[in-house]
C-alpha cells in the first residue's frame, strides 16, 4: 500500500445534459475549480452513446441506444482521471468497464463530486504492468 494521506473534502453536486460527454466534462470541471484529486461521490442518469473499454481489451467498444447509468465510480484531477462506468439496457442487462471519452448523455447525469483538499493525484508509469497508475501527494500549495 502506499502512502495513506488523511484529507478533508469539499463536494460538488451539478447536472449534465443532453449529448454532453461524460469523461470530457468531469475533467473540464476540474480545470475549472482547480481540482487537484477528486472522486466521484454519487451519480445517477442515462447515455445516447456508450464508449466502454473492457477489462484488458486494448480499444474500446462503442454503441448507440438507451442505456441506464447504475454505476460511476473513480478518481479525477484537472489533468487525469481513471472512471469505471456500468449502465443497463432496455432489457436490464447490464455492462460496465473503463470510461473512456464519447459516452454521450441522453436526458441528464445528476452526479456529486468531492475534492479532496490537502492531496493532489499524479499519473505515473508503474513498472509491474507499464501502465499509469495513482500516486497520492500531500497537496503543494498553488
Amino acid at each position: 500500500m502506499s502512502q495513506v494521506i488523511p484529507t478533508t473534502g469539499k463536494t460538488y453536486a451539478f447536472r449534465l445534459v443532453p449529448h454532453q460527454d461524460v469523461k470530457k466534462s468531469i475533467i473540464e470541471f476540474a480545470r475549472q475549480n482547480k481540482i487537484k484529486a477528486g472522486c466521484i461521490v454519487s451519480s445517477a442518469g442515462s447515455l445516447e452513446q456508450m464508449n466502454l473499454r473492457y477489462a484488458n481489451q486494448e480499444h474500446g467498444t462503442m454503441a448507440k441506444g438507451h442505456f441506464e447509468i447504475v454505476s460511476l465510480t473513480g478518481t479525477f484531477s484537472d489533468s487525469s482521471s481513471h472512471l469505471h462506468i456500468s449502465v443497463s439496457d432496455n432489457t436490464g442487462r447490464t455492462i460496465g468497464g473503463h470510461l473512456l471519452d464519447d459516452n454521450l448523455i441522453y436526458t441528464t447525469l445528476e452526479i456529486v463530486v468531492m475534492e479532496l483538499l490537502e492531496v493532489e493525484f499524479q499519473r505515473e508509469k508503474d513498472s509491474t504492468y507499464g501502465y499509469s497508475e495513482l500516486v497520492v501527494r500531500p497537496r503543494t500549495k498553488n
